[in-house]
């Protein structure tokens, strides 16, 4: 049985999460709450591995990876993946909006100048 088949079941099952909070619909309460406790859980994780370094390698151990500081660069490969998601999804909302709100300045600018040359 391969040694380090813990660590890529544990960081598929990440990705697959990236992937399902891609494709789950809606930008309500739920979803910022859910983004707000990852960020938190990230932050802990973050500050107990810098507390207690020692322990990051023997979490390592458990998973099969050889060091701490690689486990913690495997989670951060995940984390950075879902950020790029999500930032891109949120830069083509951004643009949708701005499309909509150009044409319908463009559409009742278009009305104002119609109504003048009448």
């Amino acid at each position: 049985m391969d040694s380090q088949l813990l660590i890529k079941l544990v960081l598929l099952a990440g990705l697959a999460v990236v992937a399902l909070l891609i494709v789950w619909p809606g930008r309500g309460a739920r979803r910022m709450a859910l983004r707000r406790i990852s960020l938190l859980l990230v932050v802990v994780t973050a500050a107990v591995a810098v507390i207690f370094p020692q322990l990051a390698n023997d979490v390592a151990g458990l998973f099969g990876v050889g060091r701490g500081a690689d486990l913690l660069l495997y989670g951060l490969v995940v984390a950075f993946v879902g950020y790029v998601i999500a930032t891109r999804a949120h830069h083509s909302r951004v643009d949708l909006q701005v499309t909509e709100l150009a044409r319908a300045q463009a559409l009742g600018a278009a009305v104002d100048a119609g109504s003048i040359h009448r």
